[in-house]
């Protein structure tokens, strides 16, 4: 145990030994001297008075829409659950399940003979009750000669045009059975009401349906035009409105990331209408917009995200607004000097969205704010300038935009 205890403070004071050598050594002392001395006479900026290099991007003057985003609910325009109206065996199943169809298009056949039967009945009861009004008349018309010759007394002639009239009445009775028994008959055959895409089948061919079943044969879709409802902010309805009071209001709808949208263009359509009461639990108001939908990409069902454009701004003056940074006096970002130094510029902000921000005052078009590097910056630092790409105003697919607001920030004049 000696020995071991021994041989453990050799070892410490060997690596103590070793690491004041270390830390001692003439030749690391000399490393710091290949380094320009600290406060050097460079510019201010960054590390030992060097460059900062940093993305630079030019304020443009371009048409800002501003834009509303919501997650919305894609709806069939019209559904409609196919139902037997008359009692009988389904002899039939016309459609496919999954079969796109027109109006019109047969879906399926019930049994039609007891229904022909009493549409036959009715035009048989027609025919013998017509034959009986002819005979009918042909009496009145001998009445009708035989008092002129006073050879039948005024009441028989009379009675005879009272029995015309039961007998044209019977007739028209007879006619209201026809169609009656026609409007059953053609029941049998169920029609599509709408254009539309079929669903599963609900009921096999060979079973019994009645008319009062809840189930249903089939439920039939409209999907081109399709729906989508949404809900905004309450504080949102001044602005839609009017938007809807100058004309079309366009929207788009965008598939969630991950649905295998890949890079495809949003899907444009128009808003159809604004609810009449706002949800007071929620304090949202809920809209309904509608989509042309012909390549098929909304489906009843699915989650999208809406854009609706409710304004633009024209002719106004946007940077990347990522160049905006805040401060304890407002908004400003970093402006690109010609001699490659930056200078600290306050902004006036109008409306922000994705990827931009108008500016009211503190820039104009063509001078170039710095857009990454910012964090490392104050007034005159020297900069090493990459220009950046002009960021895209519409965002990826399926990604969430910010929605749009007014940022009147009172940032104080350019001196």
């Amino acid at each position: 145990m000696r020995r071991f205890l021994i041989l453990l403070l050799a070892i410490g004071v060997l690596g103590g030994a070793g690491y004041a050598a270390w830390r001692y050594w003439p030749g690391r002392q000399a490393a710091p001297t290949a380094e320009a001395p600290r406060g050097g006479g460079g510019p201010r900026g960054g590390p030992r008075g060097g460059v900062v290099p940093v993305t630079v991007a030019p304020a443009q003057r371009q048409d800002v829409p501003i834009m509303l985003d919501a997650i919305g609910t894609v709806q069939a325009l019209n559904t409609i659950t196919i139902r037997a109206q008359v009692d009988g065996q389904l002899v039939e199943i016309g459609f496919i399940e999954g079969q796109m169809v027109k109006r019109g298009d047969v879906l399926a056949r019930i049994d039609p003979r007891s229904y022909q039967a009493a549409l036959d009945q009715a035009i048989a009861k027609k025919a013998q009750d017509e034959a009986q009004l002819a005979n009918a008349r042909l009496d009145l018309q001998r009445y009708v000669t035989l008092a002129r010759n006073e050879g039948v007394s005024r009441q028989q002639q009379d009675t005879q045009r009272a029995q015309v009239a039961q007998f044209e009445a019977l007739v028209a009775s007879d006619q209201g059975a026809i169609d009656a028994a026609q409007t059953q008959l053609s029941f049998t055959t169920i029609r599509s009401p709408i254009d539309g895409r079929v669903g599963l089948r609900l009921v096999d061919q060979g079973n019994l349906v009645r008319s009062g079943d809840a189930t249903g044969i089939v439920t039939v879709s409209q999907l081109q035009p399709i729906a989508a409802t949404f809900t905004l902010p309450q504080q949102e309805i001044g602005r839609v409105l009017e938007a809807l009071g100058r004309g079309s209001v366009p929207v788009e709808a965008l598939r969630p990331a991950g649905g295998g949208a890949g890079n495809a263009a949003p899907i444009t359509g128009e808003l159809l209408t604004i609810d009449s009461a706002v949800d007071a639990t929620t304090g949202t108001i809920k809209l309904k917009a509608t989509f042309g939908n012909e390549d098929g990409r909304l489906w009843p069902g699915a989650f999208v995200t809406v854009r609706l454009r409710v304004d633009t701004v024209n002719d106004a003056v946007t940077v990347p607004l990522v160049a905006v940074q805040r401060g304890p006096d407002g908004a400003y970002a970093f402006v690109l000097k010609a001699d490659n130094t930056v200078e600290q510029r306050p902004l006036q902000l109008g409306v922000l969205t994705a990827s931009e921000a108008v500016v009211r005052r503190g820039v104009e078009p063509g001078e170039k704010v710095v857009t990454s590097g910012a964090l490392r910056l104050s007034a005159g630092t020297a900069v090493n300038p990459t220009d950046e790409a002009p960021p895209t105003n519409a965002p990826a697919p399926g990604q969430r935009r910010l929605r749009p607001r007014q940022a009147a920030d009172a940032a104080p004049a350019p001196r």
